[in-house]
């Protein structure tokens, strides 16, 4: 599925932070049809077992990706996650690179709800999620704003993300 752009990353998120040395630093894309797709790997530092990642990093991709689908059509809005709900499918080792979806499946003027999946190179899923957000005023949340803290943005030649079966869902 053809990428249409990247979107930004912060500076100290967990996930997407460039400049957190512990984190995942993900890259995200919004894709054609409209979801979110992303491209990040775990390490080491990530882990629960020996050669896993903790279920709760799995988690909390599956969150990012749920709340990055609003900035597919609405990058100036900030949601903060109500409900999610993850089903790991297939232990996720670290060092592995990864991709994930995101989708909306419910959009309203104040809150949406949305399906995500991890899966491996080969399209596996790994792990998937629903999540449902409350989108609110960006100075109800951090007294930083959207421009301040997602000014990084990384270029890099990324023109399309194979997500094999899942690339045919569509608001699944």
């Amino acid at each position: 599925m053809k990428v249409l752009s990247k979107q930004n990353n912060s500076h100290m998120c967990i996930i997407c932070g460039m400049n957190n040395d512990l984190g995942v630093k993900g890259q995200f894309y919004n894709m054609e049809d409209g979801s979110i797709g992303g491209l990040f790997t775990f390490r080491p530092e990530h882990q629960s077992y020996p050669g896993r990642v903790h279920g709760g990093m799995l988690a909390t991709m599956i969150d990012e990706l749920a709340g990055r689908v609003l900035w597919t059509d609405h990058p100036d809005q900030i949601a903060v996650t109500m409900d999610i709900n993850v089903k790991y499918r297939k232990p996720v080792p670290y060092d592995a690179p990864l991709k994930g979806r995101g989708i909306y499946t419910k959009r309203l003027s104040r809150a949406y709800s949305a399906k995500c999946w991890i899966m491996d190179e080969d399209n596996n899923v790994l792990a998937e999620g629903e999540a449902k957000y409350l989108i609110m005023p960006a100075q109800k949340i951090t007294d930083a704003t959207i421009d301040e803290e997602l000014d990084i943005y990384i270029k890099d030649d990324v023109t399309e993300i194979d997500f094999g079966e899942i690339e045919s869902i569509r608001g699944a």
